[in-house]
């Protein structure tokens, strides 16, 4: 199973409160497709595992420009309180890109918590 690493948004995740996510890349995603949400994917130290915090199904993926987001998605991305410039400047600052980027926006439903029975 393809793995995703919710580093930055493990907390938004485990309650359930994070529905939607952007990234770089991913167009080959499909609706209907199975990920595992992990902690970390890339970085890891010698000796470190990733660790598994959820699994999730895709609902729905598109392209669209990073600062084309709805109040409503950042919502759904689990950072209300950031409003969408505050949103937008985040994102940049994470991964480097500009607002007027492409990236996908992937919509998900998670099946079930680490070690929980879906």
């Amino acid at each position: 199973m393809r793995r995703m690493s919710f580093a930055l948004t493990e907390r938004q995740l485990l309650a359930g409160t994070k529905t939607v996510t952007r990234r770089l890349g991913w167009r080959w995603l499909r609706a209907g497709d199975e990920l595992l949400a992990v902690r970390k994917c890339m970085g890891l130290r010698k000796g470190e595992k990733q660790e598994p915090l959820a699994r999730i199904r895709v609902t729905s993926v598109r392209q669209e420009r990073l600062d084309a987001i709805t109040p409503d998605d950042v919502e759904r991305e689990g950072f209300a309180e950031l409003g969408v410039t505050g949103f937008v400047a985040m994102f940049c600052g994470a991964t480097k890109c500009r607002p007027e980027d492409e990236i996908t926006r992937i919509e998900f439903e998670r099946l079930a918590l680490a070690g929980e029975q879906p």
